[in-house]
């Protein structure tokens, strides 16, 4: 009969230690937390505490829940794509729980008016292909081809296609922790 799997894997700590060029004793410095129990964390021969996840967390500049999510969460997430429409716009899009890209095509003289259902996201346009007209409240900006924005996407905007035209959307989920 095989051990079951521990439903926290700490040797995430070893590559976020090794990712920010830390040994044991530079962790254990800036984090308060001893080396016998980082080490003992990183081989999942200890199991930890909120306190040392809050320490070991604002370490590497992170919240203690994120340590733990990666802890908890395998490392790789697979996702399908899904297709849709939004007016004369055909999308293909993957989402994760913190991010969304939609590939999108479009003939010359579509628009759309918010393409996708925004949540308090970043949004993040780039022409891969064509031309076109971003129309934001306060401004209107064209895209060429290699041409890329960056705007709050809870914002009232239009995309027109200037010519046939491939773009990516990214909406990036904005961070609320302080």
């Amino acid at each position: 009969m095989s051990e079951p799997q521990p439903k926290f894997d700490f040797s995430v700590l070893r590559n976020l230690r090794q990712q920010h060029g830390m040994t044991l004793a530079d962790l254990s410095r800036l984090s308060g937390v001893s080396v016998a129990v980082i080490s003992k964390l990183e081989r999942n021969q200890q199991s930890a505490e909120i306190d040392t996840l809050f320490r070991l967390g604002r370490a590497f500049g992170m919240s203690a829940t994120d340590l733990l999510a990666m802890a908890e969460s395998p490392l790789a997430h697979r996702v399908g794509e899904t297709k849709y429409r939004s007016g004369d716009f055909s999308f293909r899009q993957i989402r994760f729980a913190n991010i969304a890209a939609h590939v999108g095509t479009a003939p010359k003289g579509a628009a759309i008016t918010r393409p996708e259902i925004h949540h308090d996201d970043t949004e993040i346009c780039w022409v891969l292909e064509g031309r076109i007209r971003l129309f934001l409240p306060h401004e209107t900006c064209e895209l060429a081809a290699g041409e890329s924005i960056q705007f709050d996407a809870i914002l009232e905007h239009t995309y027109e296609a200037l010519a046939d035209t491939r773009l990516v959307i990214l909406h990036v989920r904005k961070d609320k922790r302080y």
